[in-house]
């Protein structure tokens, strides 16, 4: 068990606040994945914290129109969705344990509750954008300042449709962690070519985003 009675317990207190079911899809392929089983027993786990969480297990291989669906090429992966099945393109590869576990709890917490979390004038910045953009957050779940990051990502994603945010575990993915030159975590990368470094405020990322942009 991943997670004993006084977690789970608190776990059902955070999420009292959940107005809204939030949905799990999880896709793995046991026999070829490092991490899926130990990432679906924590998922399992989770759902089963409140009757507001739903986990929708599929297989990598065999379900591939999911896949293609939800844009998800690698796993152990996990999109989150609304109650009304809606796909913010926020996914996490690779296990969310560690610190990384308190990602995805704030994740489930904004998708339930509906609020993004971010400054208002930051929100109305994103929600402007009206060009893709694909952000691709590099962690280990030994990092205290990735899940920041991260979430920056997510809530960007959260409030904008035109945005893909992924989190990739590092060392589960070593061939990306290579093609994009991961020597610290978090390392951000919009669009394959603006980096940042550490966990930056909101809206210094938001104007890496627009470098982004308008580099193109």
């Amino acid at each position: 068990m991943y997670l004993d009675e006084n977690v789970r317990a608190e776990l059902g207190k955070r999420f009292s606040v959940l107005t809204k079911k939030v949905k799990m899809i999880f896709f793995t392929q046991e026999l070829e994945c490092q991490y899926c089983r130990e990432t679906r027993a924590i998922l399992t786990e989770l759902s089963e914290t409140s009757d507001k969480l739903e986990l929708e297990v599929k297989n990598f291989i065999t379900d591939k129109s999911d896949a293609e669906k939800y844009s998800v090429d690698k796993i152990p992966a996990t999109v989150l969705l609304d109650e009304n099945g809606i796909d913010y393109g926020i996914k996490f590869y690779g296990i969310p344990s560690g610190y990384e576990f308190a990602s995805l709890l704030e994740d489930i917490v904004m998708l339930g509750t509906g609020v993004s979390g971010l400054s208002q004038e930051v929100e109305n910045q994103v929600k402007a954008v009206d060009q893709d953009v694909h952000m691709q957050v590099f962690v280990t779940p030994t990092c205290p300042y990735c899940p920041q990051a991260v979430l920056t990502a997510h809530k960007f994603a959260f409030v904008n449709p035109k945005f893909k945010s992924d989190m990739i575990e590092a060392t589960e993915f070593p061939h990306l962690s290579n093609k994009y030159n991961v020597r610290g975590v978090p390392r951000t990368i919009i669009n394959e070519n603006v980096f940042i470094e550490g966990a930056a405020p909101e809206q210094m990322v938001f104007d890496k985003v627009k470098e982004a942009i308008n580099s193109l």
